[in-house]
């Protein structure tokens, strides 16, 4: 069964990252994030804070849109075709089909949230130049242009020459250069010195990035239940739906918090909320590992429950 997994895995990741829909977010996303320092040069004294807060919701959006469209996409489209008459016959088991596509789309979610993430790492580091005694980061955007100078370069390279696919290519070896570029900027200070110390990259958009992973793949768990029932149109309207509900969990519902309508539902519908750090951004102050390593367990509850009504649901369906 392992093995069935793995492979149903593997097929989903590479399909996924194969996409245009997955290139073309990705791309809108770092384009933002190069864009940010320009947008928040404006404000008085919360330059960071807006930086970092407009940083973190693209990189939010990001994770959303891509959950929704490849997860979407690799159920719905599966059933569509009917291919997936001919994966079961194998045979291959209904559960591990769903868990098999949810773990393939979250690896390359994963893959995207990634690449965004450096590149928030890369502008927060780079900061806002606030008055005309502040200078450029020179090191940041002369790793960021070899990122992705030699990502084209290599994949050009690959494409012409084994006909490897061009999009998902450029992908995986931007993550790999950006993994070097992020270590460089790690060890290397604004004026070019080894001086790790004085890097300028903080524990507090990785400790918030990981939170917004958990978000994203709670996200692509509703995105394989509702897809497992429903059509591509009726999906992306119930995911983004449960999604904003799940951002405003807290205005809705807990100033209900004695009706038995807003418990259930408090309890039904995800609480976005808990993932989106917005009082530790406006104090910037990293909040404890706790918090952390009680937002994992949150989401891991979340995204069991929801696989198993995922598997229940396509349990009943007709796919022949």
């Amino acid at each position: 069964m392992l093995f069935k997994l793995l492979v149903i895995a593997r097929n989903t990741f590479t399909e996924t990252i194969r996409q245009p829909i997955y290139a073309v977010i990705i791309v809108i996303a770092l384009l933002l994030f190069v864009l940010s320092p320009a947008l928040t040069m404006y404000t008085l004294d919360e330059d960071i804070k807006l930086l970092r807060e407009i940083g973190l919701s693209t990189l939010f959006l990001a994770g959303l849109f891509i959950a929704i469209f490849s997860a979407t996409g690799a159920v719905t489209e599966e059933i569509e075709t009917k291919t997936i008459t001919t994966i079961l016959s194998k045979p291959i088991g209904r559960p591990t089909f769903i868990l098999g596509k949810f773990v393939g789309v979250s690896a390359a979610v994963g893959l995207a949230h990634y690449i965004c993430t450096i590149a928030l790492l890369m502008i927060i580091r780079h900061g806002v130049l606030e008055g005309a005694g502040d200078t450029h980061d020179w090191p940041v955007i002369v790793a960021g242009s070899v990122i992705v100078v030699s990502a084209l370069l290599v994949t050009a390279f690959l494409n012409y020459t084994y006909d490897w696919p061009f999009s998902a290519t450029a992908i995986v070896l931007t993550a790999v250069f950006a993994t070097f570029g992020i270590i460089f900027l790690c060890l290397i200070d604004k004026e070019w010195k080894f001086n790790p110390q004085k890097n300028h990259i903080e524990l507090f958009e990785i400790y918030a990035s990981l939170l917004l992973l958990m978000a994203v793949v709670i996200l692509v768990a509703l995105a394989v239940m509702f897809s497992a029932r429903l059509n591509v149109v009726l999906t992306l309207m119930c995911c983004t739906s449960t999604f904003l509900i799940g951002l405003i969990h807290d205005w809705l519902f807990a100033r209900h918090a004695d009706a038995i309508w807003a418990k259930i539902a408090g309890v039904l519908v995800p609480n976005f909320q808990v993932f989106w750090i917005s009082d530790a951004i406006y104090e910037g102050v990293a909040p404890p590992p706790t918090y952390l390593l009680m937002g994992v367990i949150y989401a891991s509850l979340y995204t069991a429950g929801i696989l198993f009504l995922a598997v229940a649901l396509f349990q009943r369906r007709q796919v022949g």
